[in-house]
Formats: C-alpha cells, structure tokens, sequence
C-alpha cells in the first residue's frame, strides 16, 4: 500500500480504512463540536496529546484527525445558536445567528449554515489548485509587508462601523484585545493536560463568557418557527460562495479569523441579505478554509489552523490525497448532520431552566481554562471576559476583539 499517493483510496481495503477512520473523527468531532465551550483548538490541542497514542497506521491517524477538526468547525454553529441567546434588547449588539434566533428562525439559521458548509465544499475543491498556486506567488509580499497588512485590515474593520460610538468602541476593542494578546502569548503556563495554551481561554473569554453572561439575563429561547429558509437560495448559495473564496485568506494569511473574511466577503458581494448571509458566508468562510489550509500547508510549509498545528505536532504524514478526501468526505457528512442535530439540541435546550444551563457553560470555561493554563488560564479568562464586553457596550462588532491576534502579528511578539 502507498500511504504517500492514490493508491490508498483506490484499493477496497485501503478505501475501506479510510473511511473508517473518517468515521471516527465525525463521532469525535461531532462529541467535542456539539459541547458548549469547547474551541476547535482545544479540541486540537487534545488531538495533538492523544495521536502518537491511537491505534493504527499513522496516514490513518492523520485522516481522523482532521475529519475531527472539520467535523467540529462544522457542528459548532449548533451549540452557538442553541446556547448565548440574550435578552431581545441587546440583539443589535449580538451574533447574527442570535438574532435569527431570537426571530424565531434558529432552525432556518441551522439550514442556511448547513448549505453555506455545503457551497464551501464544492468551491475549495474546484478552486484549491488555483488559488494556492496564486497564494504561493503572492505569500513572499504579503508576508514582507504583513505588519502593514494587517494595519490597513485593522483600520478598514474600524472604519466600516456606522457610527461614532461603534467606532470608538472598535478602537478600544481592538486595543485592549492587541494588548492582552501581546502580554499573553508569550507566557507558558503550568497547564494541567501535556499541551498547555493560552489561546483556549483567551478565545472564550473573548468570544465566550461575555455573550453567555448576557444570556443569563434573558429569558432563553424562544418557540422556533417552521424550518423553511426565508429567501430564495442564491441569496444563501452567493455569500457561501464569496465566504468560501474568503477562506483562502484565512488559510495563508496569519490572524485573519472566519469573521473577518466573512465581513469582508460580504462586503466584496454587496450582499445586503442581512444576517442570512452572514451566516451563510461565515459557514462558507470555516468550511473552506480546512481545505485550503490543507493545500497551504503542502505548497508553503506553514499550518495556520489549530488542527493542523496538532497534525505538525503529532509528526503524521502529509499524504495529501487521503487528507483532503478525508476533509472532503467528513465536511459533506457534517453538513448534512447539521439541521436533523440541531433540531434535536434547540429541544433539549428549551427543555431545561436556561440560567442553570448557561451558569454551567461558563463553569466549564472556567474548568477548561485551567486545564490549558492552570491559574494563570483562569485569571487570562477573566481578563479577556472583561475585554470581550467593550463591544456591545458601545455597539460595535465583536469582529474588532480578534486584535488579540491581529496585534501582538503585527508587532512581531506571537
């Protein structure tokens, strides 16, 4: 058997072990994707402790591993719709996924994200050559002048806020976020499990905490309408479209989150769809980027997802047509889990006292910081929740918080 070509995928044994262990990395992604709390880094960062243990040929290992990671970036938009919904008062400050939700149409985000996965799928495949051929000819010059890059990125999320109030909260935001970050990254903390980081809790700090403390003050989740998607589905298939494309950025350019290559795909669209698209293309942005990143890491050495830096880590084999058929097949998989699984958590959740649950949620962030950094992950927890509420406290995208990455980059201290 050849674990470096094609031969892997042809054979019916080889074929056959493939898609065993796609398998085991959907039931494994589908487990961490579907807890509330859980980034897909820490998941990696766990993947990255666990692989040299798990049974089987490496390529095999490898193959699991980023079906868990796809599976995860995939499934997670169920507990993020499900769970952080806040009080109706502050939607215009919050996800647009939660204000489909609070709307009553949560179930319609479910399939509009799923389609969005789905759009992803089909456009990384078809343009995964070509792009990384144009990525690699332009990476020497973007990475030359990445400092201004990711300065004029900065100054344009800014400008993009309507108002006065937003955009000096923006400012503030991406301040205090750059600073933290900037302290942060460099620490090596006494973490409880062998793979240690300080990304865990500053991530749900940031993204976290702050949206789930709002929660708990509102009055959980509404009764959700029938499932059908609202608008036509080139108003959905569109900004999937231009989120995936987005993706490459994402994947070779260091500190661009989905969210801000969603705003910006947006933006290159004039997609005026409103949060339906955002979702859409923000789904399209995550999706594609585990493809492209895959090729990026083959064309320029460098893994610029958590997953990938687990597979790096693990010292698995780069056996690109197993891992892409392996990405490819779980994300298709996922995409098609989405809406029966979210259906099933938006019951379970409207089932249960919502301030008992969120209180939960935000103890098992405060349990996961320590794991990955001890007291010093907690008390980062605590530091990156107050920073994560400037936001919506002035009205301004939560976008501007991914300056924990997007500065201490550009400075030169990650």
């Amino acid at each position: 058997m050849d674990v470096a070509g094609v031969r892997v995928l042809v054979t019916p044994m080889g074929a056959l072990a493939v898609l065993a262990a796609v398998a085991a990395g959907v039931a494994l992604g589908t487990c961490s994707g579907l807890v509330p709390g859980v980034h897909v880094n820490t998941l990696a960062l766990l993947l990255a402790a666990a692989a040299p243990l798990a049974p089987g040929p490496p390529h095999l290992v490898g193959a699991a591993l980023l079906a868990a990671g796809v599976t995860h970036s995939i499934l997670d938009v169920v507990p993020m719709l499900a769970l952080g919904v806040p009080d109706a008062a502050l939607a215009v400050s919050v996800l647009p996924g939660h204000r489909l939700v609070l709307g009553g149409r949560g179930r319609e985000a479910l399939r509009v994200s799923a389609l969005g996965s789905a759009t992803a799928v089909v456009v990384a495949v078809a343009f995964g050559v070509p792009a990384t051929w144009l990525a690699v000819r332009a990476a020497p010059v973007v990475y030359a002048h990445l400092p201004v890059v990711l300065a004029v990125l900065v100054v344009v999320l800014v400008a993009r806020e309507r108002s006065r109030r937003a955009r000096l909260g923006a400012v503030l935001a991406v301040a205090a976020s750059g600073t933290l970050g900037s302290v942060a990254l460099p620490m090596q903390p006494d973490a409880v499990v062998p793979t240690g980081d300080v990304l865990s809790p500053l991530f749900a700090g940031l993204f976290g905490a702050p949206v789930l403390l709002a929660a708990f003050r509102g009055d959980g989740i509404p009764e959700q309408a029938d499932a059908r998607i609202a608008v036509p589905p080139r108003e959905v298939v569109r900004p999937g479209v231009a989120g995936s494309l987005a993706g490459a950025a994402v994947a070779y350019v260091p500190g661009v989150s989905g969210a801000i290559a969603a705003v910006f795909a947006l933006d290159l669209t004039g997609d005026d769809s409103g949060d339906r698209a955002f979702v859409a293309a923000l789904s399209g942005v995550n999706t594609a980027n585990t493809v492209f990143a895959l090729f990026a890491l083959f064309a320029i050495g460098d893994p610029h997802t958590g997953v990938l830096v687990a597979f790096e880590r693990a010292r698995l084999p780069r056996t690109l047509p197993v891992l892409v058929a392996s990405v490819v097949l779980a994300a298709v998989v996922t995409a098609a889990m989405v809406p029966a699984v979210g259906d099933r958590y938006f019951r379970a959740v409207r089932a249960v006292d919502h301030r008992r649950l969120t209180a939960g949620v935000c103890l098992l962030l405060v349990v996961v910081a320590w794991l990955f950094g001890g007291g010093t992950g907690v008390g980062l927890l605590g530091a990156a929740t107050a920073v994560g509420a400037i936001p919506p406290v002035f009205g301004a995208r939560r976008v501007h918080l991914m300056g924990v990455l997007l500065v201490p980059i550009a400075l030169g201290t990650a």
